[in-house]
């Protein structure tokens, strides 16, 4: 139904005041009395607006002046307009997203912004201190709310073509033969189709529409020179009607005096020709050469792409033969395909002599691809704003993030002994072309996809190729060997030298293509490595530099080297700053500053999940990182069934020392005792050496704390937070329940999560509980389990990783506790881990085990025993612990 003359009424108040607002009729103000200060909007109702809003108080309906003596029509509603107008705009704003919240520090202006942008309107100042922000908001102050007069000055502007050409006019700076005129004319507020000449006006052809139309056309053009003091000696003539202006009145008129007449309510009509102030800024066009990947390695960068800049005003990219013109005039108002525009001098020097650093402009000053990503996060320097990039070729699937599915496969030589999978291939590919186009790459594939031989494969590549210097890897000390013993395996032509110990060879460096050290002794050499020009920089397990500020993460800055690569399964561990630091240093400023990258992605992304600025943090980082999952369609068809990965680790000083006592404590024993004494010696020693490496409380029995003393245990927090930070469920295994009962808490609340564990002291109802619950995906993600009560008769495919903590020297024993996971039912690829710590019994072992050296023919099915027929020098050397075998 219809609505009564009330609410119609106050509907058609609302629709001004948002009107008012949309077009930015607005003005912020303070209101203050002795108890409070207050931050307001107010409506700035001129012209038109004053007309509807005339048109409002005179349609008061009835029952808005029932009230007696109450408030007029006029003031009831303008109040309502007023608290309209300041409700609306304080919403826009924190739909916007420019709500703040006060830190209690501001000054007054601080104060009185805040209250203007929050939905309480007070200010947290006293009333006293305000003096300051009314004294400088008094011009805007001095802007009525409404104009109510009968009418107001409009002032239109006309170009006049001269008699003389623009040669023999010596006052024609715009070289266009053509003069510029103001013009006056009144315009009644009861009807503003009535627009009359001023020398309508001083002849007395106003009518009977004005009182006193001289009067209000004086006044009038009096207020609008205190806007715009150009207009003083207009205001000055005797009838003032026409007004001549210079070339630089008018700039100076359309460049912002116009806008400040309109905010002031008069009325500005510009000429049709007037294209308005346009904007000076550079246009890139980028042409990615048609090479393929064998030819990158064959070009130089600069000629793997060409460039081409442009100058532009507002959208218009601009001609040589205009360019020329511009070069040429005596003024910033020129005219452009017919259109009158201004641009900034300045500017257009600063873009001219920009574009003349190179004569055919295809040799740009944008030398490198990080450039590139610079004007995608709009901060590439350049004297104007880069407001367009076309691109094509490689250039587009680079920034797009999927050059690595375009690009052609590369070819390891003969001598790399690896058969790299499809996807693996791709990776090696996007690598090199990353070194070729001078680009820093962050290598992020999910754990267990071969990120090891894809760097090898990359290394081998190159050095076919001819000598070009040594590569320095830094990598946790942990995976010194992995790094040693896979390059031995896969590129046995590397030269591999391992920079770590007491007695260090620096002179070994130059002659190594491979050089390995670990993140602790990066920060010590910090001086001696950055003397050295490296090939390339190799992080891997680069989340150790998250924090820029660590000794290692300012060391591994100083390095140099003409590529930086990046191996890493988790990218993001727990902030965004960790992606900012990673990124920072294999491409600095690629990312902008670290309070820049905090305000523009961190704060809105993590505390306000900001769909757009995560979008555009991918937009940004797709170019130089690749990322594949285990699940995804063109990796899961490559994957084997089964991946195998021997996890290394390295003990704490505490567990050395423990071992060490440990092994010359036992070898006095057996050495004094036979038979199955004897015996019985060895098997406890070989118990406690297995203990000490798991933990030193396993072996003390003494309940103290777990902490960060073991090794072993702080390589397993690290991989479990990947598993799950991957949404992936994992199975460990242990041979003693007592290192089980240790981990479960200490595990539980390092990482946050409940841990379920399978052991021999739980009721068989218990042990297929949690077996049920792992197996549907509701109970724990971590299963630890012993493994004599795990190890067999189970199914428990819902884990895709195998953790295998303590080694039963009896493989049979480990692959059928494996195939728990690994069997009918699974759907996935099962990673499986043993962890082995060099320089430890654990790595001698599991070296006879599997390669089948000297002692290969024993029967090592039957467990440990066969280790009590040793001799005792043989045992010693056995149980002795290896150097290699100390973290940092």
């Amino acid at each position: 139904g219809s609505y009564g003359t009330s609410v119609r009424h106050l509907r058609a108040v609302v629709r001004l005041a948002d009107d008012l607002v949309r077009r930015g009729r607005v003005l912020p103000t303070l209101v203050r009395n002795e108890i409070v200060a207050r931050a307001r909007w107010r409506p700035v109702a001129r012209g038109g607006d004053a007309v509807a809003l005339r048109a409002l108080i005179a349609a008061t309906p009835p029952v808005g002046r029932a009230e007696h003596p109450g408030p007029s029509p006029a003031a009831l509603v303008t109040d309502a307009l007023h608290t309209l107008v300041d409700a609306a705009v304080r919403e826009r704003l924190a739909a916007a997203g420019h709500a703040t919240e006060s830190d209690g520090r501001e000054g007054p202006f601080g104060s009185w912004l805040h209250a203007l942008k929050s939905a309480d309107d007070r200010i947290g100042q006293a009333p006293g201190r305000m003096g300051i922000v009314a004294e400088g908001i008094a011009a805007w102050d001095a802007v009525g709310d409404t104009d109510l007069t009968e009418g107001t000055v409009c002032l239109r502007l006309d170009e006049v073509p001269t008699l003389y050409g623009p040669e023999d006019d010596p006052d024609d700076q715009t070289g266009d033969g053509t003069k510029w005129q103001l013009r006056f004319l009144l315009r009644s507020a009861a009807d503003p189709s009535l627009l009359l000449p001023a020398e309508d006006v001083w002849s007395g052809k106003a009518g009977a529409r004005f009182t006193d139309p001289e009067g209000l056309f004086t006044a009038e053009l009096e207020r609008a020179a205190g806007v715009l003091p150009l207009l003083g000696p207009a205001v000055e003539a005797a009838k003032p009607g026409i007004y001549d202006l210079t070339v630089a009145e008018t700039v100076e008129f359309l460049d912002g005096g116009a806008e400040q007449l309109v905010a002031a309510g008069f009325d500005v009509q510009l000429p049709s020709s007037w294209g308005g102030r346009r904007k000076l800024a550079l246009k890139l066009s980028v042409r990615g050469a048609p090479v393929d990947q064998a030819a990158v390695h064959r070009l130089g960068r600069h000629q793997l792409a060409s460039y081409r800049w442009a100058l532009a005003v507002g959208e218009d990219a601009l001609t040589d033969e205009e360019l020329a013109g511009l070069a040429a005039a005596k003024s910033s108002l020129v005219r452009l395909r017919g259109r009158w525009v201004s641009v900034d001098p300045e500017l257009l020097r600063a873009g001219l002599e920009y574009l003349r650093r190179e004569p055919d402009r295809e040799k740009p000053p944008l030398p490198t691809p990080a450039d590139m990503l610079a004007l995608l996060r709009g901060g590439f320097e350049a004297p104007l704003p880069v407001t367009e990039v076309t691109t094509d070729g490689w250039i587009d699937d680079f920034l797009a993030g999927r050059v690595q599915r375009t690009i052609e496969p590369v070819e390891p030589p003969p001598t790399f002994l690896a058969t790299l999978r499809p996807y693996q291939s791709r990776g090696v590919a996007w690598l090199s072309f990353m070194a070729s186009i001078g680009l820093g790459a962050c290598l992020a594939d999910d754990m267990g996809l071969g990120k090891t031989v894809q760097l090898l494969a990359l290394e081998a590549i190159e050095r076919a190729q001819g000598d070009i210097g040594p590569t320095l890897l830094v990598c946790p000390m942990s995976l010194l060997g992995t790094w040693q013993r896979e390059a031995a395996r896969f590129a046995p032509e590397l030269r591999v030298h391992i920079h770590h110990g007491a007695e260090r060879e620096y002179a070994r460096i130059q002659g190594a293509d491979l050089v390995v050290t670990t993140y602790s002794t990066a920060a010590r050499d910090a001086d001696e490595l950055a003397g050295t020009r490296w090939h390339r920089l190799v992080l891997d397990e680069a989340q150790a530099v998250k924090n820029q500020n660590t000794a290692p993460a300012q060391a591994l800055r100083r390095i140099q080297a003409g590529h930086r690569v990046a191996l890493t399964g988790t990218p993001v561990e727990n902030r965004l700053a960790d992606l900012w630091a990673l990124s920072d240093l294999l491409n600095p400023g690629v990312l902008g500053g670290r309070q820049d990258f905090r305000e523009r992605f961190e704060v809105p992304i993590e505390r306000r999940g900001d769909l757009a600025a995560a979008t555009e943090l991918r937009r940004l980082t797709r170019p130089f990182l690749l990322r594949r999952l285990k699940t995804d369609p063109t990796v899961l068809a490559d994957l084997p069934e089964k991946i195998e990965i021997l996890q290394e680790y390295r003990l704490t000083r505490e567990q050395v020392t423990l071992y060490r006592a440990t092994v010359d404590e036992m070898m006095t024993k057996i050495a004094d005792s036979a038979g199955v004494k004897r015996r019985g010696n060895i098997l406890a020693a070989i118990t406690k050496l297995k203990q000490i490496c798991n933990h030193p409380a396993h072996l003390l029995h003494d309940g103290s704390p777990i902490g960060t003393r073991s090794g072993k245990v702080n390589r397993l927090e690290e991989l479990l937070a990947e598993i799950l930070d991957s949404g992936d469920r994992a199975l460990c295994f242990t041979q003693f329940a007592e290192f089980g009962h240790l981990l479960v808490p200490h595990l539980s609340s390092r990482l946050n999560v409940k841990i379920a564990f399978l052991h021999g002291g739980l009721s068989q109802r218990r042990r297929d509980s949690i077996v049920e619950h792992f197996q549907s995906g509701e109970g724990p993600s971590i299963l630890l389990a012993s493994l004599k009560t795990g190890g067999a008769g189970l199914t428990l495919t819902a884990a895709t990783h195998v953790l295998h903590l303590d080694r039963w020297w009896n493989p049979a024993v480990e692959e059928q506790a494996t195939d728990r996971a690994f069997r009918i039912g699974q759907r996935n690829n099962v990673q499986v881990r043993k962890f082995v710590c060099p320089g430890t019994i654990e790595e001698r072992i599991d070296a006879v085990i599997t390669k089948k050296e000297a002692l290969a023919d024993l029967v090592v099915t039957d467990g440990e025993d066969w280790l009590t027929e040793l001799s005792t020098a043989s045992l010693r050397e056995v149980f002795a612990l290896g150097r290699e075998a100390a973290g940092d």
